[in-house]
């Protein structure tokens, strides 16, 4: 496909080259490959499940190491409240609509329990206080989801008011202020990374400079904040149904964002020695986050129990790699990771078996909690194998696997646990440098989807989702953790659910 020298020079400013552009458009016009899933992970057969016992075990060697190590609480931030007030946006432009309507029974919901959201008082005390609660319904979600009034509609999730704590409303922020203080500080510090939309930037270092000072006479520890955007090198072209790039009206071809895939380039720039990743949206009150800490401890605790075991592995197989210290080795990551070698390592000899086995030990590691599956949307753990023969762990979306397959379709059915977004990793190597994530990313993992911009029809592409293609290379753990964990905000009501009250 031929460029001008004007679009080459858009890539450019961006931070995109040509080849990338090209590569990208090949995928479009040829598609993502299915991923080969030959079954599901569960309890005992590629998903840990602790015992009492272990548990304490995991928590304490945690705790023992903690102000040794500097961890660091990884939050993607950057997702808009728009979605979660869906219903009262069509309800608000609907100035005939029937609360009591099959289609509005979220809005009646709303409104019969209005009280006992956290952002209510604020929506009393505003200016505009002539609207009845229970009876005004359009006055009421004007001055809650419109600039004039809350700007709920147009804020991120990340600054709505989710929680009551000792009678005053609070953020999901401030619930991650919370938890940090809990298992992700050392040495008298708490350190939390957010990312956040480039728009919100300055109101997100505007708030939590603004509650950071009563956490740290709260909790008496400092909290060292940073953020970081999605970088403008990781957006995707757009392109119409004919797979041709996708103009705007000023000539100029449309990028999209690249999906929290592009997140990789974050996590990258991170100093950290053990990083908890969860999204913004997966939090609940103070009162209810005990289960919440425990298993954050526990998953920390069994990675850095995994981590001491690989770098004695690299050590016995750089310094006396005889047959037993390989065989203990293989024996290692099949009963640890579950990962079957490639059919061409039974013909290696010593020396190339020795540099495979390095090779597999030192990557990042990722310990991925995983719940059991109640009907909640998300991809789930199952056991992939390449074309080379090679088995692994991996995290698998919906659309990444062959539904019209009788065989697919059967693992997927009788999967057990899915993924919330709950992950402690590693991110360096057995000398301490960190690992550069980019190399362990899987390129032919990424997603084609449809959208529409000014009435007319295009193609988007997401690059390898952080969780998913863009971890596909390391070694992952699955663990059970309790479905108490696991409370997202999806939608307005969703916070009317007991954990969140």
């Amino acid at each position: 496909m031929i460029f001008s020298q004007k679009d080459i020079k858009q890539f450019s400013e961006k931070g995109i080259s040509l080849e990338t552009v090209e590569q990208q458009i090949k995928y479009f016009k040829n598609g993502f490959p299915y991923i080969n899933i030959i079954k599901a992970a569960t309890i005992n057969k590629g998903i840990v499940r602790f015992d009492e016992t272990e548990s304490e075990h995991y928590i304490q060697h945690y705790d023992s190491v903690s102000d040794q190590i500097k961890p660091v609480k990884f939050v993607p931030a950057s997702g808009a409240a728009s979605r979660m007030f869906k219903s009262l946006f069509e309800f608000k432009e609907d100035s005939n609509a029937d609360i009591n309507a099959a289609d509005y029974l979220s809005v009646k919901k709303f409104f019969d329990n209005i009280e006992k959201f956290a952002f209510f008082e604020d929506l009393v005390n505003l200016k505009e206080t002539d609207c009845n609660y229970k009876k005004d319904y359009h006055c009421v979600l004007k001055l809650l989801l419109s600039e004039n009034g809350l700007n709920y509609g147009n804020l991120p999730k990340a600054l709505l008011k989710f929680h009551l704590n000792e009678g005053k409303g609070i953020t999901p922020i401030d619930e991650h202020f919370i938890e940090a203080a809990a298992y992700s500080s050392s040495g008298g510090k708490t350190y939390l990374h957010f990312t956040v939309s480039p728009e919100h930037k300055n109101a997100f270092e505007s708030y939590t400079e603004q509650i950071k000072i009563n956490y740290e006479h709260k909790f008496n520890l400092s909290y060292e904040i940073e953020f970081s955007v999605q970088k403008p090198s990781t957006d995707t072209i757009a392109v119409n149904l004919e797979n041709i790039p996708f103009r705007e009206n000023d000539g100029t071809i449309l990028f999209r964002p690249g999906g929290h895939g592009a997140l990789i380039q974050n996590l990258n720039e991170i100093d950290a020695d053990i990083i908890f990743i969860k999204n913004i949206d997966n939090v609940v009150p103070e009162k209810n986050n005990s289960e919440t800490i425990k298993y954050k401890k526990i998953l920390a605790g069994y990675l850095l129990s995994i981590q001491t075991q690989i770098f004695e592995h690299i050590k016995l197989l750089i310094e006396k790699a005889n047959d037993k210290v390989i065989e203990e080795t293989e024996k290692f990551l099949s009963r640890t990771f579950f990962i079957k070698p490639d059919k061409e390592y039974a013909s290696k000899n010593k020396t190339e078996r020795i540099n495979y086995l390095l090779k597999k030990l030192n990557r990042p590691i990722r310990v991925c909690g995983m719940v059991k599956n109640e009907g909640e949307p998300g991809g789930g753990p199952f056991f992939v194998e390449k074309n080379t023969g090679s088995v692994s762990l991996q995290i698998v979306e919906g659309a990444q696997i062959n539904l019209n397959s009788t065989d697919k379709s059967f693992i997927v059915n009788n999967a057990t646990h899915f993924n919330p977004v709950d992950l402690v990793i590693s991110v360096k190597d057995y000398m301490g440098n960190a690992f550069n994530l980019t190399d362990f990313v899987d390129p032919q993992t990424g997603f084609i989807s449809y959208k529409s911009k000014d009435g007319s029809d295009l193609k988007a592409q997401e690059l390898p989702g952080l969780w998913n293609g863009a971890m596909s290379d390391w070694n992952t753990v699955f663990a059970e953790v309790p479905v108490s964990t696991f409370n997202p905000v999806k939608e307005m009501n969703d916070l009317l659910r007991k954990m969140h009250q």
